[in-house]
This record gives C-alpha cells, structure tokens and sequence, in this order.
C-alpha cells in the first residue's frame, strides 16, 4: 500500500513504473508466505525484542529497492540506497543526494513516504511495546493505552494503533491544508500541493527529508512559521495530546516532562537568538533572527532535521547550542528521537536527589515523576540507557574520524562529532561536510555503513539489539 503513492505520481508523470511495481509484489507474495507460517497471535517478550529489531531492518531492506531499481544519482548504488532507506524508516533525514534534479518526483515522494511510516511506527512501538519491556525507563510514559501483559501484546497493539493513526493523520491532513492554503493565498508561492503533502509527511513525523535541495530554506518566511509548530506537536507524546483533543488540558499542565519540554526549547531558543543578535550578521532583523533561532532549535532539538537557513555559517557558539540539542530530543511517546527529555528529566531530578541525600544521610527523598514515586529500577535503566547512548555516541565519533583518516578525508573533530551524534540520535544534519545544505556522500562506503547501523540501533533505543547479541538470548 504505501509504495501505491510514489507509484501513482510515476503514472501521473510519465516516469519509470518498475522500482515501485517489483517491490510491490515481491513484499506481497513475501507477507502472504509468511503468514502461512504459522497460527500464533501472541508474541512473548523474546519474540518482542526480535520482532522490534528486525521489522526495522527489514522495511529498510525493502525500502533501499526502489532507489537501486530507479538507477539514478547518488542512490543508484546499494550502500547509499540502503542510507538512505534506514535514514527514512528511521525517521533521521540524514541523505546521501547531491543532485536532487536528477531524482522523479516519485522517488522524492518515496523517501517522504517512508518517513511518514517511520514516525507511525514508532508511536506504536514506543508507546505499546517498548514501555511494557521497560527499555531504558520507557514505562514511566503516561499513556492509558499500555499494554499491561506483556506476553498479549497483539489485542492491544492494534487498539492502540488505531487511536495513533487518527490523531497521526488528521495531523498530517491539517498540515497539508496549512501549507498548500498558505499557497492559495499568495504567501507562500512555491509551495505546491506536492510539496505540501510531502513535507506534511516528513514534519509530523519529526524526520525531515525534503524534496528541495535547500530544504525549508527554499520557501517563503510564512511556510517556515507554519512548520514550526508542527514540528514542536510531532514531538509531543502523542497520549497527551489525545487528552488534549478530547479537551482534557490538565494533562499536559500537569506533566512535569511537557513542562520540561517546553522550557528547553525556550531557553535553547533565547540562547540561540542571543548570540545571533550579538553577532549580527548575516540576519539584518529581529524577525529573521527569532525566526532562525527558533526553528533551528526546535528542528534539531525534535530530531526533525529541516534547515531554514545554512546554519554552518553560524559562530562556534551558536552552533554548539545547536549541537546540544540533538542529545535531548522530544518527549516519550512521540515520533521524535534522541535521549528524549523523559529520561534527562529524571535523570536531573535523581542527581538533585542525590545531591541532597549526600549532605541528609537519613533523609528519605523519592525521585517523582508527574506526582508518581519513580521506583529506583527504572531510574537505574535511565542512568544505563543514556550512560550506553553517550558511549555509543563516543565510540561512533572515534570510528567516523579514523575512518575519514584513512581515505585522507578531512573532517574535524566537531564534523566527527554532529555526524555521529547525528546518525545515532536520528537528527539528520550535521555540521561541516554533512551540514544542513550538504550530504553524507563524502564519507567512505565503510561509515556510510556504520553509520546506517547507528541509525537502525538507535531508533529502536538500543537495548532490543544489544539483548539479540547476549549469548543467553539465543540459548533460553
């Protein structure tokens, strides 16, 4: 079904029907043989932590074919069509395309596609699977929806899908309607209904990919305020926004993590905008600088990933704001990625318990989440879970500036660091060669590809890959 779309904008423009039309029989004739496997409805916690590592796998295997049979550009070679594809499914926006012009409105619309799959996925993932395997404290989120056997997760499963899907697309469906209702108006003449869809596709999502070379950059002032606030929704838990649909406000007043939310991105965005204006150029008004800073603020920090302006020719400061952000992400049950502010939210309320506790031996202080004690087992995951991604982010860091050694690629130790922390926290730009108007292309095939795993491992919150390379999984 979703290859059906890019497939009916080949019809329409009279471009190369097969990278859609294969795909769609070799996924079909796969899922009918798969199903006949077996009869079992029911997924155990095992089988759980290998359907979330290898669905993702999978759907960017499948996804990496229509570039490779489209044979055009950057993504006609496998590895770069592979990046690519794990870059849409994840949600990541990062890209190996250079000449945008060479690739159909078709393929473009793929990737739009995929990232839009991506962000639903993981809103099913997150708030039905995931929160019951406790990964990385993922069951603090505040969702009535959550699946409370652990060993019965299909029933509820697609309950919960229903509820994400609605709000998902009736989201998608209002932005459209903003963005192309900007265009009937007059004030935002490039923005066609192509490109209305596609972006609504990739805003929601929180991912990223736009099928315009300068990304956001290439439309009006208006388009870049209308996209802002879709965005900053993309990576609000989409439970509180459920209640707040049904007109139930108190929830997202009395979440300590949207308050939290919030407060970031404003100061991030005082802070971004006070170093513009001190530098003064290139901006030459406060409504470009407030306007920059925000949206770059909340693009990097969501993990969405767009581009209002080539935010490489900022100074060191503003950058390393940036730069900040992509460790924090949105909030827990939302498409975003990252560390994501539930666990930098206890993590900073259990250090302040523990530095209190250190000068009141007998005191008795529970970390609280939301007025709820948080038990001292998950703030031990969210310690382990961002302990691991910082590791991770090192590790990946030192490979990314040997391996560019190697090819005698010049890449500068913050370059290294935006494109790992980039990759593996599913942001998208980077700085420098892989900056918001450039690509990932320049990188070896051998970072491309590690890269591509950082992207997979990280999406799906590390620990349903790391429990598949435990040697016990295997044997129980």
């Amino acid at each position: 079904m979703p290859l059906l779309l890019p497939l009916g904008i080949a019809l329409y423009d009279g471009t190369a029907l097969l990278p859609f039309i294969l795909p769609i029989l070799g996924t079909t004739l796969l899922g009918v043989g798969l199903e006949q496997l077996t009869d079992e409805r029911d997924l155990r916690a095992r089988e759980a932590f290998l359907m979330v590592s290898l669905t993702w796998l999978s759907i960017a295997l499948v996804g990496a074919a229509p570039f490779v049979l489209a044979g055009d550009g950057m993504l006609a070679t496998p590895v770069n069509a592979l990046f690519e594809s794990m870059s849409g499914i994840t949600t990541t926006g990062a890209t190996v395309i250079v000449d945008f012009e060479r690739h159909s409105r078709a393929i473009l619309m793929w990737r739009a596609v995929l990232q839009w799959l991506g962000g639903l996925g993981i809103l099913v993932l997150a708030t039905a699977v995931l929160s019951q395997l406790s990964v990385g404290g993922a069951q603090l989120m505040e969702t009535e929806t959550q699946i409370q056997d652990v060993n019965k997760l299909t029933p509820r499963i697609s309950e919960t899908a229903a509820l994400l899907w609605k709000i998902y697309i009736g989201l998608t469906g209002l932005q459209v309607a903003v963005l192309y209702g900007l265009h009937l108006i007059g004030y935002a003449p490039e923005m066609t209904l192509y490109d209305a869809v596609a972006h609504a596709f990739t805003t929601i999502s929180t991912s990223g990919f736009s099928p315009r070379g300068d990304s956001i950059a290439a439309f009006s002032p208006a388009v870049q305020w209308a996209i802002i606030p879709f965005m900053a929704i993309g990576a609000t838990s989409f439970i509180l926004l459920y209640f707040a649909f049904q007109g139930n406000f108190d929830r997202l007043r009395n979440s300590d993590e949207f308050r939290f939310y919030v407060g970031l991105l404003g100061f991030f965005t005082v802070g971004v905008g006070g170093v513009l204006l001190v530098d003064g150029a290139p901006y030459t008004s406060l409504e470009q600088i407030a306007r920059h800073a925000l949206f770059q603020v909340v693009s990097i920090m969501t993990t969405t990933g767009y581009a209002s302006t080539d935010f490489n020719l900022w100074s060191a400061a503003a950058k390393h704001l940036l730069f900040v952000c992509m460790f924090i992400g949105g909030m827990a049950g939302s498409t975003t990625c990252s560390i994501k502010t539930l666990r930098w939210l206890v993590v900073v309320k259990a250090f302040s318990r523990d530095l209190f506790t250190a000068s009141n031996p007998s005191a008795v202080r529970p970390v609280r989440h939301s007025g709820n004690v948080v038990d001292e087992e998950t703030v031990r995951d969210i310690y382990a879970y961002t302990l691991v991604s910082l590791v991770f982010f090192i590790v990946a860091t030192i490979f990314v500036v040997v391996d560019a050694s190697r090819v005698q690629l010049s890449v500068t130790e913050f370059e290294a660091m935006s494109a790992a922390a980039a990759t593996f926290f599913n942001v998208g730009p980077a700085f420098g060669i892989a900056g918001p108007l450039e690509s990932y292309e320049p990188f070896p095939q051998s970072t491309k590809i590690v890269m591509t795993f950082l992207m997979w491992v990280g999406r799906i919150e590390i620990i349903p890959v790391l429990v598949l390379l435990t040697p016990s999984y295997w044997r129980s």
